[in-house]
């Protein structure tokens, strides 16, 4: 298949960064957010002229960000650029978050001059080195006319297996030179817009033998994980659940795997849950599809309990066993492995489904009695707020085709817990690659740009959006209609949590922040600033900021007890204390 954006008959002059812009934009590519330096100022030269989405950002880790977003958002490849030195270097952070998380990306860096590398040139590193472990492939181009070639390659190695980020290193000469290209080179392959590019089916013997599994057992349930929504997997996985009857937990990457408010949803599982724990505790199958199973997901490795029996899909191979032995690994692509799951259950698909009728009937009964349980929370009255009565708003307020990005640290966690999708399909979207702070914001720019109409909230506390505030004139310049909602507890709250639950109340030490009003900062910048403080004005004031155009900063003033600030006791809190000696 050819590309129909470019002609392939005859030739061109053009630079290095033309024709990185021109493979760019070969493959339809997306908004490229960047720092510009000379190395890449003929890259930036060509997006002027070609007329490519081009944007200045005022962190190069928080164009990665943008970029991750909108790749999570819109599974298409997110773009992103810097000059040499510190701009690669600030990329590492968001690189991370990207390469765990799975999410296709391009970055393009520029490097010295290969005439005068290693002679002290302005802001020369070895950023080939630092870069590497931070993403899925890095290609140094060191020739001009395959300038085309690899960056193809950049695309295909983004979108294929388990997506991820690639860094594109080129040399400041490569970048000024000019060569006669061939406009056949810049033809290129839709099919590597978007991941997953390519999918690969399990073996069919393991197929048949997990089905039988699932036949014959009597509680099964299913995990899922960020994975579900690398493959586009979600919609197909909500038919199996509901086919056959069988509860789905998710980890704060998975939300969204079915819909929150469906029936068959146990909700999050692991360091934090619902009902989910307890379900897994009584399971005689687990089938997890697209899950790590991390620390987090396995509250510290102890859910699972061992002796389960596990079936696993997952299109890394690696995964397999890294954490829990599975009795079948199905390695491929999650949405062909369910699909041919449940074609091989076949006719016994509804015997199964009323078998487990009673069993998934567990899960709403639960579900109501822990919503009763935690009543109190939900609908709290307390001043300062509580964040359980925060996201009860946004679950009431947000739209069912809205998403709600989710900085790292409690911001994540509490929404994970409390925040109910309406419908399959990551509405959620969490920086749990690497959990880095400061992604609220750039996450939000991303997530509007990946899905222009719809409705965008950003949960981030104040110590994340201290980092990146500067970008909230990035969100005003492009006209952004997104809400940041700033959870405002004068505190980096996660970390004066964790020094109140291992080593008791009021021994914190570097956690305390001064008070700001961000609705003023909000303000500063040209943008709406709400600050909320009243529990009763916290649903007024989401919809007032759904209704305003622009970047809208809702300052919402939350609890500042460090007992209050986690939505439940953090799993490593014990391990900690076994060993704790600190009177």
């Amino acid at each position: 298949m050819s590309n129909v954006n470019a002609s392939t008959a005859g030739t061109l002059v053009m630079s290095g960064g033309e024709a990185i812009a021109r493979i760019i934009k070969a493959f339809n590519g997306g908004p490229m957010f960047g720092m510009g330096g000379f190395q890449v100022l003929p890259l930036y030269e060509a997006a002027r002229v070609l007329e490519m989405e081009h944007h200045l950002i005022h962190d190069e880790r928080n164009a990665v960000f943008v970029a991750d977003a909108y790749a999570k958002v819109s599974g298409r490849v997110g773009l992103a650029d810097a000059t040499v030195g510190p701009g690669a270097t600030n990329m590492l952070t968001a690189l991370a978050e990207s390469l765990n998380a799975g999410t296709p990306v391009v970055c393009v860096v520029g490097d010295t001059h290969r005439d005068h590398s290693w002679k002290n040139m302005t802001q020369e590193s070895r950023q080939v080195d630092a870069l590497r472990p931070m993403c899925k492939e890095i290609i140094r181009i060191e020739s001009i006319k395959r300038v085309p070639e690899l960056m193809r390659r950049a695309f295909m190695v983004a979108t294929t297996g388990r997506p991820g980020p690639v860094v594109v290193d080129v040399p400041e000469d490569l970048m000024h030179d000019t060569h006669t290209f061939d406009l056949a080179d810049f033809a290129v392959n839709p099919i590597y817009e978007a991941a997953p590019a390519l999918r690969s089916r399990p073996d069919g013997d393991s197929v048949a033998q997990a089905a039988a599994l699932i036949a014959a057992a009597q509680k099964p349930i299913i995990l899922a994980g960020g994975g579900v929504h690398l493959s586009g997997a979600a919609p197909t996985l909500h038919a199996f659940a509901q086919a056959l009857n069988v509860p789905v937990a998710h980890t704060l990457t998975g939300k969204g795997a079915i819909p929150c408010t469906d029936p068959l949803s146990a909700g999050l599982f692991g360091r934090y849950d619902r009902i989910a724990n307890a379900l897994i505790d009584e399971s005689d199958l687990i089938v997890v599809v697209g899950c790590k199973l991390g620390e987090i997901a396995t509250k510290r490795y102890t859910v699972p309990a061992p002796g389960k029996r596990i079936v696993h899909i997952d299109i890394v191979a690696e995964e397999f066993g890294r954490t829990l032995m599975p009795e079948i690994m199905l390695w491929g692509d999650a949405r062909l492995a369910l699909q041919d799951l449940h074609a091989a259950l076949g006719d016994q698909a509804a015997a199964v489904r009323q078998r487990l009728s009673d069993w998934a009937a567990e899960v709403p009964r639960r579900m109501a009695r822990w919503r009763d349980e935690v009543a109190e929370r939900l609908n709290s009255q307390d001043r300062p707020i509580n964040v359980a009565r925060l996201i009860t708003a946004i679950n009431k307020v947000l739209p069912g085709d809205g998403y709600l990005v989710a900085d790292g640290g409690f911001a994540a966690h509490w929404a994970g817990l409390l925040f109910d999708t309406k419908e399959a399909g990551r509405r959620f979207v969490p920086d749990r690659g690497f959990a880095s702070i400061g992604y609220g914001l750039p996450g939000a720019i991303g997530a509007a740009l990946a899905a222009p109409g719809k409705t965008v909230f950003s949960m981030t506390g104040d110590s994340g959006f201290c980092m990146v505030i500067g970008d909230l004139e990035t969100a005003k310049r492009l006209k952004l209609d997104i809400t940041l909602i700033v959870v405002n507890n004068a505190a980096s709250g996660y970390v004066k949590a964790l020094q109140h639950l291992v080593y008791g109340a009021g021994k914190h030490i570097a956690a305390d922040l001064e008070e700001v009003n961000f609705a003023r900062v909000a303000e500063a910048f040209g943008c709406t600033g709400i600050r909320v403080e009243d529990p009763e004005q916290i649903e007024a004031a989401l919809r007032q900021a759904m209704a305003t155009k622009g970047p809208v900063v809702l300052d919402v003033v939350v609890t500042r007890d460090p007992a209050k600030m986690l939505p439940g006791v953090d799993s490593r809190a014990a391990v900690i204390k076994k060993g704790d000696r600190i009177a």
